[in-house]
């Protein structure tokens, strides 16, 4: 299988780990990541500001992935919830033609012909192979959803309830690591407070670490760079600023899965993390 890696804003500049564990488990699964040079910004950003500038902007790179009559493969969840949600849009025919009508200029049509799928759902679609590949890894394992990866509900074709998510600790429990549950385990990390309120968001996120800690998590699993920035980067100032310690190694879900398929921690790019992974290495023999 091949996809279109949609890599957008974030991920290559504050979450390289991510980008790095997506290719290298990928291609131990054989699925081929393919880099189209002319994607560009998802819309996310515009999307309250001006619609019509959003969606003309999204279907930029759908069209972009239709030339090539590639799938999308997305990290972000954000930005997969901006290309679906713009696919989803593009549907209507009286959409189309006006949005196409912004593409024409730069020699892009977008006809809708174009599936996007998160890399986590991809996991989650490869769980067999995954799970007959894999070496056990006895961790307990926090997993967190975040707001973009299963709403809103009607982009992800009623995938699973965005209220009882289960897709995550799925792949979790594939890899022979034991999902736990925590309180407040659908609470948002805060990050889209963190412009407008740093205090709030920062404690959103200290809470919910706090329950990780509180519910014996060796560590935590997620699927967004903003989530990380909040889990991963924040973590160690959240410590220092609430005097507290939870010194949770904070995980995308490719870094998991590779842990178990046997990859390096160089091909997982687990150097990048902020918080030490060393204890987690140690409890596997690492």
């Amino acid at each position: 299988m091949k996809y279109a890696l949609f890599l957008g804003c974030t991920v290559p500049v504050r979450t390289m780990g991510y980008e790095v564990s997506t290719r290298n488990v990928m291609k131990k699964l054989g699925i081929t990541l393919v880099d189209l040079n002319d994607f560009g910004c998802c819309g996310f950003p515009l999307e309250s500001i001006d619609h019509d500038t959003y969606l003309s902007v999204a279907a930029r790179n759908l069209a972009v992935a239709e030339s090539e009559n590639l799938p999308v493969i997305t990290l972000c969840s954000a930005c997969n919830g901006s290309l679906l949600k713009a696919n989803l849009a593009m549907q209507d025919e009286k959409v189309r033609e006006k949005i196409n009508a912004n593409l024409n200029p730069l020699g892009r049509k977008y006809n809708g012909t174009v599936d996007v799928k998160h890399a986590a759902r991809v996991l989650y679609e490869n769980m067999d192979k995954i799970a007959e590949l894999a070496k056990p890894l006895n961790l307990n394992i926090a997993a967190h959803y975040g707001c973009h990866y299963t709403k809103p509900s009607e982009i992800y074709k009623d995938f699973e309830d965005p209220e009882v998510p289960y897709s995550l600790e799925e792949v979790v429990t594939a890899v022979g690591a034991h999902p736990i549950q925590y309180e407040n385990k659908k609470q948002c990390c805060g990050g889209a407070v963190l412009g407008i309120d740093e205090a709030v968001s920062l404690e959103m996120t200290r809470q919910k670490l706090s329950h990780m800690k509180d519910a014996g998590a060796d560590a935590m699993v997620l699927v967004c760079p903003f989530c990380d920035v909040m889990y991963d980067i924040n973590q160690k100032r959240i410590e220092k600023q609430f005097e507290e310690k939870f010194n949770i190694p904070v995980l995308f879900l490719p870094q998991l899965v590779g842990l178990a398929l046997g990859l390096s921690p160089d091909e997982l790019g687990l150097k990048l993390n902020r918080v030490s992974v060393r204890s987690l290495l140690k409890k596997l023999g690492e």
